[in-house]
């Protein structure tokens, strides 16, 4: 009998944890495996693609990446560099293709297209580094990938079991992995600014999967992305791409005022206070991308607390997609 309830409870149990206003916001890590395509591109010389062409030191790019988040999560979001592995090859692409040196000069130069498909084969990547394997081992929770122009790297994917779009379709036939992982798409063309975009589109994706099954009100996401365009005279923090007085994509340097909560937002969440102020491009660095991204991300929750089964620390589902109830 005693077996039956057991087996009873365990079945009607709540899907979600019960609402609480002081369960702390808990420090997220993650173990990050960092793989950096960066190829010889002259055997006489020794020179790397990123050396020849003069592009960012992948060790300042992640340096640089992982103080960022470290800061404007309040010391929240927690990386650990387990593992850098740094590859002579440009990576296959999805019909097995891999560029030469020359060719891939060519495409840069503009003589040649570059070659299609263009996605990069992430199942071999998968195997050759044993990721699913290392993530059910909990040996890491997820990759790094550092490429070039048309490597072939989506900004952000996730595989593991129950694994959603993540600015990008989820990986197939990666369960053994036991538990979801993402895997960045990182540039070292680019800089810091980039890597940071790249990553609020994986936030973007993540937090709107899990306030999906939340309408109206209590949809705290869909209201923190409001800007003046979509929702007039109710701007919030905007998107990653349009600040609360964007016109279009990426407009981070306009001047015009506009009323907006987002002090609200990173003073007083959960209980807001009606705090709406004019604001302009001058909060959010007058156009420049880093310091846009830094301050939008400033303004995540990142306190104590849960309602609707969704804690009031953004950065515990960011970081660590696993805890996203589906």
């Amino acid at each position: 009998m005693n077996n039956f309830f057991g087996a009873l409870s365990k079945l009607f149990k709540p899907k979600y944890p019960p609402d609480s206003i002081s369960e702390p916001a808990q420090i997220t890590k993650s173990k990050v495996l960092v793989i950096v395509y960066d190829p010889v591109m002259d055997k006489t010389t020794g020179k790397t693609l990123s050396q020849q062409m003069t592009w960012y030191r992948t060790t300042d790019l992640v340096n640089g990446f992982i103080a960022d988040l470290t800061q404007i999560s309040g010391g929240l979001a927690r990386y650990e560099i387990v593992q850098r592995v740094h590859v002579d090859e440009f990576p296959a692409k999805t019909d097995g293709y891999r560029y030469t040196p020359e060719i891939y000069m060519n495409v840069l130069r503009g003589t040649v297209p570059p070659h299609m498909p263009q996605e990069v084969d992430y199942n071999a990547i998968l195997s050759q580094f044993n990721i699913l394997q290392r993530v059910a081992r909990n040996e890491i929770d997820e990759v790094w990938s550092f490429g070039f122009p048309h490597a072939g790297f989506y900004e952000s994917t996730m595989g593991g079991p129950g694994a959603f779009w993540c600015n990008a379709p989820p990986l197939k036939n990666t369960e053994a992995s036991k538990r979801r992982f993402v895997i960045m798409g990182f540039s070292f063309e680019r800089y810091i600014g980039e890597m940071l975009e790249a990553y609020g589109h994986r936030a973007e994706s993540i937090m709107d999967k899990t306030f999906s099954k939340l309408s109206g009100d209590a949809n705290l996401w869909k209201r923190f992305i409001r800007y003046e365009k979509s929702a007039p005279g109710k701007a919030a923090c905007g998107n990653i791409h349009f600040a609360p007085n964007s016109q279009q994509d990426y407009d981070w340097n306009n001047l015009t005022q506009v009323k907006s909560e987002c002090y609200d937002w990173q003073l007083n969440f959960p209980n807001f206070k009606g705090d709406v102020r004019v604001v302009d491009s001058s909060e959010w660095g007058s156009g420049e991308i880093r310091a846009h991204h830094k301050w939008w991300f400033n303004h995540f929750p990142r306190v104590a607390g849960r309602k609707n089964g969704i804690h009031n620390n953004w950065w515990q589902y960011v970081v660590a997609p696993q805890n996203v109830i589906l």
